[in-house]
Order: structure tokens, then sequence, then C-alpha cells
């Protein structure tokens, strides 16, 4: 058994996603970029290579990872890049998108021989968590004003429009692009692509995939675009687990269980957001408090039920800890920072990646 923790990435119920991803692909020919910024785990890049057309990214080090690791189309976006920084992201890249008309004028020379975009902003977002909403007020992400951008559309073929987040409606999404359409629809009839970003959970369990796929088809034909969407939580869901150790048990008006791993280190996301962790089943009659071993008083995974009593020693598999983990893992305490294996097709698991004293120190100055 593998020395816990350690994220399980398993091939098995990735392919479920890429599947669907590749039926939409061909029945809305809209086509589909992994978002770095959610997961950014090469080890399975050839894998998903086989079902979506390249990578997204938000930074730099991310566009020359999704040009190094996934190859295909390789789009480069940043909320603002630097001087010293531009050349080397466009040789990564074969598409450009801009964050402001401020960027786009000042780093258009460089970026002449690649496509170049736009990132937009409706105005609305399907986020109700402040935190994560690109539409808030003052907002930084994009351009609102479409007689600002009219002015330099010579400069640019494309745009990028990112206001889902975790949106499982299809009708919201409808709604939204709607809006869309009715706000920007004279730049959309001038444009050759449009992405819409990602955030929109496709993927999920009853969400009407082939409405989806015609809604698309429909913007694509009204505005002679071609359509990309930016999947990353839809990439991925629901296909890896986080494997943890109890290592201590007691009772302090609830059970508690401390295990080998810790929220803040290894599942960021879900401790900023006020979320619980997963664990399936979750039901029986023995009710245990899942808490990290750093020295965070608040690092607990959540209240869960198991049907035995958990003893020192036991193992929990922490469902949907994919997306926003591995990406975002830290050293906060010295952790022990899980490995990375996958489970193949045909049922083996292999270790791909483990990190020892040596990462933590050089982590470090």
């Amino acid at each position: 058994m593998i020395q816990t923790p350690y994220y399980l990435i398993d091939k098995s119920k990735l392919l479920i996603n890429m599947e669907k991803i590749a039926h939409l692909r061909e029945a809305s020919g809209a086509k589909a970029l992994l978002a770095l910024k959610c997961f950014a785990t090469w080890g399975v890049f050839d894998f998903m290579a086989d079902y979506m057309d390249g990578t997204t990214s938000s930074s730099l080090n991310e566009v020359r990872l999704g040009r190094e690791k996934f190859g295909k189309e390789t789009h480069a976006y940043s909320v603002a890049y630097a001087d010293h920084e531009i050349d080397e992201v466009v040789s990564h890249a074969d598409k450009i998108i801009f964050n402001s008309i401020g960027q786009l004028t000042r780093f258009a020379g460089k970026a002449d021989g690649i496509t170049r975009g736009l990132r937009l902003n409706p105005g609305v977002s399907s986020s109700t968590f402040d935190l994560a909403d690109p539409a808030r007020p003052f907002s930084r992400l994009g351009e609102w004003d479409l007689k600002k951008v009219e002015p330099v559309m010579e400069m640019i073929s494309g745009f990028m429009i990112h206001n889902n987040c975790e949106n499982g409606d299809f009708a919201l999404f409808d709604e939204m692009l709607g809006n869309i359409e009715q706000k920007f629809g004279p730049l959309l009839k001038t444009a050759e692509w449009v992405s819409l970003g990602g955030g929109i959970h496709f993927t999920g369990e009853d969400y009407p995939l082939d409405i989806f796929a015609e809604r698309l088809k429909r913007f694509s034909g009204d505005y002679g675009v071609q359509v990309y969407l930016e999947p990353g939580e839809a990439s991925i869901t629901r296909s890896t687990t986080l494997e943890v150790t109890v290592l201590d048990t007691l009772f302090n008006g609830k059970n508690l269980a401390i295990v080998d791993s810790s929220i803040e280190a290894h599942m960021l996301d879900l401790l900023i957001y006020r979320e619980n962790a997963k664990i399936e089943p979750n039901s029986g009659d023995h009710r245990y408090m899942i808490c990290g071993k750093s020295c965070l008083a608040g690092d607990i995974f959540g209240e869960f039920d198991f049907p035995a009593k958990l003893s020192i020693g036991d193992r929990i598999s922490i469902q949907d800890a994919a997306g926003y983990t591995m990406v975002k893992k830290n050293w906060f305490n010295g952790v022990q920072m899980p490995s990375i294996a996958i489970r193949e097709l045909d049922g083996s698991i292999r270790t791909v990646r483990e990190f020892d004293y040596t990462d933590f120190e050089h982590s470090l100055s």
C-alpha cells in the first residue's frame, strides 16, 4: 500500500468526463481547453489530450506547462503581463488574451505573430460568493464598455468571456449568454472566435448536455465564431481522492479523528469557501469530525457518518479532490505533502510524484 497522504487520480473516472467532453465537441463544434488554474497534474495530460483541444492558462508558468506537457492549442491569459515576461509568454502561445485595453495596446506589437484577443466582462455572473465573482463591483477582470472596445477591434480577432462559476444550471447559463448577446452583439459579429470560459458544470449528472450543445452551436452560427470552452472542474470532477490515515481519536463533546493530512495545506479551496470535504457513502451510526494535523484550530474536513468506530490506522478516502487542490497545495506547518498516484484503466496503481524534506527546504530561502 502507498504511504498516505496521497492524491489518487482514477483514469476510469476521468474517462467519464473526457467522453462527455468529446461528445459535446462533436455535437456543438465547440473546442475544449483544459483550464490549468484548476488542474495542472501533467502526468495525465497525454490521456486527456485525446479528448481535448489544448490548454488555457493564467500565467507564464502555466502557458509554458501547457505547451511543453499538453501540446495542441495553447491559449495565454493573465490579469496583467509584466514587461520582462511577455516575450516568453508569446513564444509558448497560439493565442494571447489581454485583460484590458491598456495591456492590449501596450503589448500588441510584441504579440503580432500570434492571435490576439481581449477579455470582456458582461457585468453578470453565476457566482454567489463575492471572492469568486468576476462581475463584483469594481472588478478588474475584463472590459465592460462596448464603446471603448470598438476602436481597438482591428487589433484583435476574438474575445474571452468568463462569468460562470460552478454553474450546473443550464437555464441560468442560457440566460447569461442571452445577456452577453444583448450587450456585446455588435462586437461578437465582428469576431472570429469567442471563449465562454469555464465554470460550466456540464459533465455533472443529469446536465442536459445535448441541449447545451445545441445552444453553443446556435451561438456559433448566429455570430460566425469558433466557440471555445475552458473546463477546469468539469474536466476532472469526481476523478480523484485524497487518501489519508487516522492518526488519533479523541472525544471533546464530539468524536474526533485526526488524519495525516490538512485541509489548509491539501484542500485549501474548501477552507477558503468554508465548505466541507466529501466522504462517501457518509452513512452509519458513528459520527466523527475529521480533523487535519496542522496547528490551525479550524483545520477540519467536516463531520461524517461511518458504519463502525474509527481506529488508529484506518484509511479514509476524501472524494472529489482534483480541482484546485494539487495546484494550491502548500507546506504550511511542514505537513507532509501528499504524493500523487494514478490508477490506470486496468486497475493498477503507480506513484508518479513523491515529496520529501528537500522539496520543503527548497520551497523556502
